[in-house]
């Protein structure tokens, strides 16, 4: 078995100060996905995380975006960003790791943010990228894709889906890049084996108190190549782990990687 598990740490220093080398000894992670490390290089040396194989994409701008990949298990390989004939701002977004059953790729996807300044680079650019990136993974072998995707796809995503239309993360274009990706082969994990729940969140505004309240956002994800889908034992959200505005999720696979 593999648990494989992703969080938006909002700052991993800042993390470290509230609990997480607790949390991945009490919850084990054979592979941790991070997002929003804001960290450089410089740091990593103090961090002595208990993982034997760490990857690191660092923005180029201090103390902004990044990704992480912890693992127990060592990678064949690791890429970093979209290959190829893409232009992207260097801001640490993609991380790719290639096991020897599957494709581990860790996303960060960029924020449409207020009136929505940054939502054609998304529509355009970026969303078709990861698309193009991920389909070429998986002609090779099976994908699994995580992370934050700052999207909530569908109504049951969020809690006040009505309010919160052409907001970021819960337009018509971001919703609908999400579905092309499904569409590219993908299945998302945790809805499938949750289909009518409600109330599964993985993003809370630091303000009202809403995550006392539980007026979340669900826009972290598992996603996996439907050849994969068999292998998925389980798949959760952990809201009551603390220490970040988002909570880790993550699946269970009943195989090695």
């Amino acid at each position: 078995m593999a648990r494989l598990v992703s969080w938006n740490v909002n700052g991993l220093r800042s993390v470290l100060g509230k609990g997480f080398l607790s949390f991945v000894e009490k919850r084990a992670p054979d592979v941790l996905c991070l997002q929003e490390i804001k960290m450089s290089d410089e740091h990593v040396p103090a961090l002595a995380l208990p993982y034997a194989h760490q990857f690191w994409h660092h923005a180029a701008k201090p103390g902004y975006s990044g990704t992480a990949i912890l693992s127990h298990v060592k990678p064949l390989r690791v890429l970093r960003d979209f290959p190829g004939k893409h232009s992207h701002p260097p801001e640490g977004r993609v991380l790719a790791a290639e096991f020897a059953r599957c494709w581990l790729v860790n996303v960060y996807v960029p924020n449409s943010r207020r009136e929505l300044v940054r939502l054609p680079y998304r529509q355009k650019e970026w969303d078709p990228a990861l698309r193009e990136f991920l389909s070429a993974l998986a002609r090779e072998k099976p994908v699994v894709v995580c992370g934050d995707f700052n999207c909530a796809h569908e109504e049951i995503d969020l809690a006040n889906p009505a309010s919160n239309r052409r907001n970021a993360g819960f337009t018509d274009e971001e919703r609908a890049g999400f579905s092309e990706l499904l569409d590219a082969d993908f299945v998302d994990v945790f809805r499938k084996k949750h289909p009518d729940e409600k109330g599964h969140y993985s993003w809370w505004t630091y303000r009202a108190n809403a995550r006392a309240r539980n007026i979340g956002w669900r826009i972290d994800y598992f996603l996996v190549s439907k050849l994969l889908v068999p292998r998925v034992r389980d798949a959760f959200i952990w809201p009551e782990v603390s220490g970040s505005d988002h909570c880790p999720v993550g699946i269970e696979l009943n195989a090695k990687l």
